[in-house]
């Protein structure tokens, strides 16, 4: 894995991958590094005190579409209609890979023994769902190459990392605080 410095990437970073690949523990973690607000796509999709019930299309655009408007943020999520408008502000971008099973674990620890996570939504009523572990388990793994080739062809400074190991050197290269 080739790693950029941090500051090759700008003042508003994207990180994009799978679900349960790190990507909102690592927008904290980068955005109190460089004095940015971390955002979580997925708490402007879902509504709060709920178990991930969808806000309506137009306030979560209205919600996305006005914190990218900010000098400084890091935004971590896919939502792949609202990536338009992301990359067009964005200056720089990182891709979480792991393995499929690995995501799968890291779903079932979250949900069933994690109530205070990164991430989560406030009231912390989420479950196990079917939906999710087929997601993550047969629908996101046959996106890898095209979800890459997208993120490399916006021309955006791109750090890529597939596995585990190449994040906790991310972290370490970067000087990035570990969540406790």
């Amino acid at each position: 894995m080739d790693v950029l410095p941090l500051s090759a990437l700008g003042e508003r970073i994207m990180i994009c991958g799978p679900s349960n690949s790190g990507k909102s523990t690592l927008a904290v973690a980068l955005a109190g590094k460089i004095g940015a607000e971390p955002f979580h796509i997925d708490l402007f999709r879902h509504l709060p005190n709920t178990n991930w019930e969808e806000r309506p299309d137009e306030e979560f655009h209205a919600l996305h579409d006005a914190a990218i408007l900010g000098d400084r943020w890091v935004m971590d999520g896919n939502y792949s209609s609202l990536m338009p408008q992301r990359f067009a502000r964005a200056t720089g971008i990182i891709l979480l890979y792991d393995n499929h099973w690995a995501n799968f674990r890291r779903y079932l620890w979250r949900t069933l023994f994690q109530r205070n996570r990164v991430g989560a939504l406030a009231g912390n009523r989420d479950s196990l769902k079917w939906e999710m572990i087929r997601w993550i388990l047969i629908v996101q793994p046959t996106r890898r190459e095209r979800d890459r080739n997208r993120l490399r062809a916006v021309g955006l400074p791109l750090v890529e990392v597939n596995s585990m190991r190449q994040l906790k050197r991310l972290y370490a290269e970067w000087g990035l605080a570990a969540r406790s």
